[in-house]
């Protein structure tokens, strides 16, 4: 595919990114699509490999290898290169509903299998994604599908994240009258409160839902399944339910002075911080505002560089992140080789930002918090930590010691816990009465139901905190079964079977 000797002829590049020093002034995307050329240039790089393992969307290694959603990137990266976009934009959107999500905020696993990455700058695969959608919207390419017929069923989607997005999209084109509940004021779930607007501007979401609707998919806003509506009567008023409500029970760190003020979970940060930036008569409360605060961040993941970006821009004093593990490698591990995900070093946005203003790298590796102080108000005023060692037992499984004499103090009026999930939040699953193991509802892959008749379950909640693929996939996937369960058959693709 693309050009035969493309990836030695060209160089990997990557989307231009603003200066860190000036995008830090303000909440729009850092990086721009590619141009058309650049696109094309790129494109060139996909080398004919006989077998892609680009989109194989296997998890090896405890990681997500290729691409879940089984994207023919090979095909449209060719299309590109030949300039028949229109194509390359059909072609995409066979096996991807939100192309212009995925093209932002995915991790890109499917770069880190690319056969060109064996030994050379894998394929720019995300960013000719991006500007693959970007470049159909803006020739009037999308337009809004409206389905031919109605099949008279009744589907409720509960939550709008991109599982419950993806699932309404499938089943509305299949006939289905969709409706979709999100208890947030806006729809989009993690893509539009979860996600930085600096990462994903609330516009492209916003469009999508915009377009979602004119296909005749319902939202009903403002509105919590088992608090402002019953889910019996939800069951009893449609003729599927799916359950998308994502995996949102934060993992805490339940350690002395956890308690105090100042002390908070990344993600209600980051919600806040959104729901200001789309609402300046939202009154941001001071306990989640950075602004003159020495603000630490625990976690070393993408939810954490958000939160560092996010604190960048209220103006904190100072920002330090927080790693159990050590340092990746430059370069990977003799036991981390293609095609599982690259464990290597890299500078995501808010590391590169923090590092133009602050001067250095700001992330520490191999540390534990082990208190949080106050003063005599409950207001947090410093933290301490020990550094950690990180060592195999005789079993093989890592452990991990304190390092006795590395005992630190650091000045912290804001503390941002950033550590993951636990799982799904527990009201709306009792409220259908649905059966849950570990937070996560019992629902197997490829079948997607429940205890409960009709009710299904899939994303986040059925299988834990996951990729943004990983909850289109479910989503594509559980509208194969639901249309399967309510016609009796179906022509919804099953992309396991692709």
């Amino acid at each position: 595919m693309g050009k035969a000797t493309g990836f030695m002829d060209y160089q990997r590049q990557t989307a231009d990114e603003r200066d860190p020093l000036v995008r830090i002034h303000d909440w729009k995307e850092y990086a721009a699509p590619f141009s058309d050329e650049i696109a094309k240039t790129q494109g060139a790089r996909c080398m004919d490999c006989g077998i892609p393992f680009c989109h194989i969307g296997k998890e090896i290694e405890g990681a997500t290898s290729g691409c879940p959603i089984y994207n023919l990137i090979p095909e449209w990266n060719d299309l590109v290169y030949k300039g028949r976009w229109k194509e390359a934009l059909d072609r995409l959107m066979k096996t991807n509903n939100f192309p212009e999500f995925t093209g932002r905020v995915c991790p890109a696993p499917c770069e880190g299998s690319c056969t060109v990455a064996i030994n050379d700058p894998a394929v720019t695969i995300k960013n000719i994604e991006q500007k693959i959608i970007e470049k159909g919207f803006e020739e009037g390419w999308i337009e809004p599908r409206i389905p031919a017929y109605r099949t008279g069923k009744k589907v409720a989607i509960i939550g709008s994240g991109p599982a419950g997005l993806a699932a309404a999209d499938q089943l509305n084109q299949a006939g289905h009258h969709v409706t979709v509940f999100e208890r947030a004021d806006r729809a989009g779930g993690l893509l539009t409160y979860g996600i930085p607007n600096m990462k994903l501007d609330k516009g492209i979401v916003e469009r999508r839902i915009n377009l979602l609707k004119q296909e005749g998919i319902a939202f009903v806003l403002n509105t919590e399944v088992g608090k402002d509506i019953s889910a019996e009567s939800i069951k009893a008023d449609y003729d599927s339910v799916i359950l998308c409500t994502g995996a949102q029970k934060h993992r805490d760190l339940p350690l002395e002075g956890r308690e105090a003020e100042g002390v908070r979970f990344a993600m209600d940060y980051l919600t806040r911080a959104t729901e200001k930036l789309l609402d300046e008569q939202v009154e941001l409360e001071s306990e989640l505002n950075a602004e003159g605060k020495d603000v630490i961040v625990i976690g070393g993941g993408d939810t954490g560089a958000d939160c560092i970006a996010t604190a960048i821009r209220q103006g904190a004093k100072s920002i330090v992140q927080f790693g159990k593990h050590p340092q990746l490698p430059v370069k990977r591990d003799d036991n981390n080789q293609w095609p599982a995900f690259p464990q290597v070093f890299s500078l995501e946005y808010a590391h590169k930002e923090a590092k133009e203003k602050f001067g250095a790298d700001i992330r520490q590796y191999s540390i534990q918090t082990t208190k949080f102080v106050t003063d005599k108000q409950g207001k947090l005023t410093e933290l301490h930590t020990i550094e950690m060692k990180k060592t195999r037992d005789e079993n093989g499984m890592f452990v991990f010691e304190e390092l006795p004499g590395t005992e630190r103090v650091w000045p912290a009026q804001l503390v941002l816990i950033a550590i993951g999930f636990q799982g799904a939040e527990q009201p709306v699953l009792d409220a259908f009465h649905v059966q849950t193991t570990n937070n996560k509802v019992n629902a197997s892959y490829g079948d997607f139901r429940t205890n409960v008749e009709h009710v299904f379950a899939a994303g986040d909640v059925r299988r834990g905190q996951s990729l943004i693929v990983w909850a289109i996939n479910e989503g594509r996937e559980v509208a194969h079964q639901v249309d399967q369960y309510l016609m009796g058959t179906t022509s919804l693709p099953s992309v396991a079977n692709m």
